[in-house]
């Protein structure tokens, strides 16, 4: 499975993305995803972060026909988790100085999750334990400008 955004893996995170811009996910598109995909699910990390890796995004049941999430994305058959803010929202890369990694981390599941949106990603983790068919990771670079 493979993931593709508008940036390359280890390039920069346009603006439009980051809490510096419109704070909104940026299009992804899903490849080569396994036979007998029943979901994907995302996680959107910042482990440059000082305290310890922040969640920006946990989103799970994506259809796997489903193989562009557009910006803005509403989930309708999917859910949205709880981030490291503390909303069932994306937010973007905020880092205060340098340049910090985002990782867009994409499982392909053989299962539907039936957890609730107050959810957060070890909730989300572990009721994937035993059901991934496949991962793939997009890192992104940002840093706020002066």
């Amino acid at each position: 499975m493979e993931i593709k955004s508008v940036f390359k893996d280890n390039e920069r995170i346009p603006k439009k993305y980051t809490c510096d811009g419109q704070n909104i996910n940026p299009p992804l598109e899903f490849t080569n995803i396994p036979y007998g995909t029943k979901s994907l699910t995302i996680f959107v990390e910042g482990p440059d972060h000082p305290e310890k890796s922040r969640v920006h995004w946990v989103v799970w049941n994506i259809p796997p026909e489903k193989i562009q999430v557009s910006e803005k994305f509403s989930p309708i058959s999917s859910m949205q988790g709880i981030n490291g803010f503390g909303r069932n929202s994306y937010d973007g890369p905020c880092p205060q100085s340098g340049n910090h990694k985002y990782v867009f981390k994409a499982f392909a599941l053989n299962t539907l999750l039936n957890l609730p949106s107050n959810s957060r990603k070890k909730d989300v983790e572990m009721a994937m334990q035993g059901h991934i068919l496949d991962k793939t990771t997009l890192t992104g670079i940002y840093s706020r400008e002066n």
